[in-house]
């Protein structure tokens, strides 16, 4: 790990050096290209000088509390208790720091949310998570925009598709993806009883066109009048816009902007952020499959979070988390939750870093 660390101090200092110099400092692509990869291993840098620091003091706190000298060797020993103390504290943030970071965490996303099982019940449910989401992009300052919606004539949503644009958005929303459960007496029911309905999430990395290259032969696009109530809220103009990627099946249909150029344009980051998360998901297994992994068929059974009205009790059964207080969630904070799993999620990458060190020492 030393090893590792040591190499990365020296390539930020040569980074420090080759940003400062005048030839550079007048090329802007290639200074933010130098001040991205510097960024990226700022924080690493710190904590390894603090560390090293830190261990030196501790050598010459040790070394003084077994001083000849009664008074000196308590002083020595307390400034040792104090520095072993910070010594923990910083090799833990160390640790931490070397998780690898998932290179798509500060991208804005796309975020799919579809009513699954529970007819209008479900379609509500999927109206209250898209609230959910758009206020907690307002606590955050992030912007939204719809892409694409379907709506039903009570207020739900069968399906509504939105970007979410912000600093670290992807890092925040990606473990949303899955099927969210709903238990509660709807609207709807005279009788009081209790429903179970889902919803599915999907958050996808909005892609960049480097990285998907999209073949116009490829596409079947289709214009059309947009849908909606009736009357004056339907377009007399085609402006609406379905691309169909002919090799994968994926279909995308925009329909919110008077636009036809919009709409196409909005298709076509949909389509290319869905192409991006199919090309991702094959390395584990099948594409075909690697989506139904990410949001399930919207069955009752499968389910990453349980929202429990009548218990006022929100459940997150991937780490066994429960909180109260679902009309503030679904006002927009889940913070806690969000904190909740990315840290389960990083005391795992680093269980498996320690393993791989230990694999490795023994390997030599």
């Amino acid at each position: 790990m030393f090893d590792r660390l040591e190499a990365t101090e020296r390539r930020f200092e040569e980074l420090t050096a080759e940003m400062a110099r005048p030839e550079v400092a007048g090329n802007y692509e290639q200074l933010q290209a130098l001040a991205r990869e510097r960024a990226a291993i700022e924080l690493v840098t710190a904590l390894y000088r603090e560390w090293r620091d830190n261990a030196t003091a501790i050598e010459d706190a040790r070394a003084l509390s077994i001083d000849a000298d009664a008074e000196m060797a308590a002083l020595g020993r307390e400034e040792l208790d104090k520095l072993t103390a910070e010594h923990e504290r910083i090799e833990a943030a160390l640790k931490r720091a070397l998780v690898p970071k998932d290179p798509r965490d500060e991208r804005d996303v796309i975020v799919e949310i579809r009513a699954g099982t529970g007819g209008d019940e479900a379609a509500l449910f999927a109206a209250d998570l898209f609230r959910m989401y758009s206020r907690y992009a307002d606590r955050r300052s992030w912007k939204t925009e719809v892409l694409s919606v379907n709506e039903i004539g009570i207020g739900g949503l069968k399906e509504v598709v939105f970007e979410v644009r912000g600093q670290g958005a992807y890092s925040r929303l990606k473990f949303e993806s899955g099927v969210h459960r709903v238990q509660r007496v709807p609207a709807t029911e005279a009788q009081g009883r209790i429903h179970t309905s889902t919803a599915t999430v999907a958050v996808l990395p909005e892609a960049e066109e480097v990285e998907i290259e999209v073949n116009e032969a490829d596409l079947r696009i289709d214009i059309f009048h947009s849908g909606g109530a009736g009357g004056q809220n339907v377009n007399k103009v085609a402006t609406a816009v379905r691309i169909t990627h002919k090799p994968t099946g994926i279909v995308v249909v925009c329909q919110d902007e008077r636009s036809q150029l919009k709409n196409r344009t909005k298709a076509m980051a949909v389509l290319r952020a869905r192409l991006l998360d199919q090309k991702q998901s094959a390395q584990a297994e099948e594409i075909a499959g690697a989506r139904r992994k990410q949001v399930g068929t919207g069955e009752r059974s499968e389910k990453i979070r349980t929202y429990n009205f009548p218990q006022d009790r929100l459940t997150d059964h991937r780490i066994g988390l429960t909180v109260h207080g679902l009309p503030r969630i679904l006002d927009g904070e889940i913070d806690e939750i969000i904190d909740a799993v990315s840290a389960d999620e990083e005391a795992r990458l680093l269980e498996e870093a320690g393993a791989q060190e230990t694999r490795a020492a023994a390997a030599t």
